[in-house]
């Protein structure tokens, strides 16, 4: 299984004041998911990332697909099976923009 990489020329920031906002959220069992936490800018492209998003974002360092999932799992309260395809849709969406590559 190849190695996913965050793509160097891509920039991007933590939004702290709403990554808090999303993790309280989380904590209280509330919907967060249209809480932007971060944002990537690239070639004109520009996307705001929920608190999932942006924890798989974070995690593109060389890490495995399968590795990601299994962090994530013990971090939020998704089904396993759900969190695989989110995370594997999010990943293809990201590869097609550029935004990260894999390595064998």
């Amino acid at each position: 299984m190849p190695k996913i990489y965050r793509n160097p020329d891509v920039m991007w920031r933590e939004e702290e004041k709403f990554k808090a906002q999303a993790f309280e959220g989380l904590e209280k069992g509330d919907d967060v998911q249209n809480i932007g936490t971060s944002v990537l800018y690239s070639g004109g492209t520009m996307l705001a990332l929920n608190v999932l998003g942006t924890e798989i974002w974070k995690k593109c360092d060389g890490r495995k697909t399968d590795e990601i999932i299994s962090e994530l799992t013990d971090k939020f309260d998704v089904e396993p099976a759900i969190l695989k395809e989110d995370v594997t849709k999010f990943l293809s969406e990201l590869k097609e923009k550029g935004f990260i590559y894999y390595e064998e």
